[in-house]
């Protein structure tokens, strides 16, 4: 217990604080999508060296930042517990990083590699551990307090995940970097010739999988498009971000056609490849969005499904979490799309009378295929 409390007191040292307030100053240095692919494309030790010594520096600018705004939300945020978790998190991560000495050659570099593959796991459950924080906001929030008001909130955690999506890219691609017999086509996280319908294919099929086993069916999810385009992506975002859209798709047609005759329409999906942008398209029929509903489609304090990381769980030994079951998945999806530079809509037409036969829910995933878009820093 002593040590806990001595480990508690060098993580909240004075000095630390202030390193971190000095770091979170500093400018930070965006990269895009194309520059990592070309980069990424000679792994030598020399340009591995030079990747690590930049990751030396920019990350602890980044993580500063996001401890800095941890410590300054309204509304009492800061202080819910699962948000001081988190915190302790980025404070932990930051002074790993400051602590590790320079980078001057390749056995340095492995070290720092190591070291950065650790804070990546560290950083696993925050997704889920915000959302408990928020989750504990909102059961002590006063009635008078309406949500619109809680933009400040709002506009946080939108900038607070983006740059963990872009802390977790860099890394990753690093890491990956290492790999001594990556699959073909791939640097590092990106494909250099990913194929939006076979990733279409599979996220459709998780999805229907985890449909399956919480109704008993599925519908079916018919996807158009040329096999054989391809593009440079990152498929682990665009199997997320079509997951989530093709889970949402499904439960709404499965809980429309529930208790009918009818036969269940398809969700379908579309892959267009235009000239900027590839464009993929989640349709369905599952009675659609009242139009004052779709505000809030984007928000994190709306959702009525349970997190996982209940109250109840030891915030010190949650692991394994995964982004479904507390609302979270469509602004996150969106936040994936817009860091290579695309975006995500959502339009939807109402009318949960199955005689409304075509009413339902219009997903447009927009992913820039020139690669060319710095990363947003927030």
């Amino acid at each position: 217990m002593a040590a806990k409390k001595a480990c508690e007191a060098l993580t909240f040292s004075k000095s630390l604080i202030e390193e971190v307030q000095r770091w979170g100053c500093m400018k930070q240095t965006g990269v895009s999508l194309r520059y990592m692919m070309e980069f990424g494309s000679d792994p030598s030790d020399k340009n591995l060296l030079i990747s690590a010594q930049f990751l030396h520096k920019e990350l602890p600018i980044r993580i500063a930042r996001r401890a800095l705004e941890l410590q300054t939300l309204p509304y009492g945020l800061s202080h819910k517990p699962a948000v001081l978790k988190v915190r302790d998190w980025y404070l932990d991560s930051f002074r790993d990083l400051r602590l590790f000495p320079e980078i001057k050659d390749t056995n340095d570099e492995k070290e720092f590699t190591q070291m950065i593959k650790a804070i990546k796991v560290r950083h696993n459950n925050v997704v889920p551990m915000m959302a408990l924080g928020v989750q504990q906001l909102k059961k002590g929030m006063e009635q008078k307090i309406v949500y619109k008001d809680l933009d400040e909130i709002h506009q946080f955690l939108d900038r607070f995940y983006m740059s963990r999506i872009g802390i977790r890219m860099l890394i990753g691609q690093h890491v990956e970097l290492h790999n001594p017999n990556p699959p073909p086509h791939c640097v590092g996280y990106i494909h250099t010739k990913m194929s939006p319908l076979e990733v279409a294919q599979n996220a459709s099929e998780d999805a229907r999988a985890i449909c399956l086993r919480e109704y008993g069916s599925a519908p079916d999810v018919n996807i158009y498009g040329d096999p054989h385009f391809t593009f440079p992506y990152v498929p682990t975002h665009l199997h997320l971000m079509v997951f989530e859209l093709v889970k949402n798709s499904l439960r709404a047609v499965q809980e429309r056609f529930v208790d009918s005759d009818k036969v269940t329409p398809p969700v379908r999906i579309i892959v267009a490849d235009g000239l900027e942008d590839v464009t993929i398209k989640v349709s369905d029929e599952g009675g659609g969005i009242p139009r004052s509903g779709l505000p809030k489609i984007f928000t994190y304090l709306y959702s009525t499904a349970r997190n996982p990381l209940d109250e109840e769980c030891d915030l010190g030994i949650a692991n394994a979490v995964t982004m479904a079951g507390y609302g979270y998945g469509l602004p996150i999806s969106r936040l994936y799309a817009r860091y290579f530079g695309g975006d995500l809509q959502i339009i939807s037409m109402e009318g949960y009378d199955l005689r409304c036969a075509f009413a339902g829910t219009d997903a447009y995933l927009h992913l820039s295929r020139l690669g060319d878009s710095q990363e947003p820093l927030p």
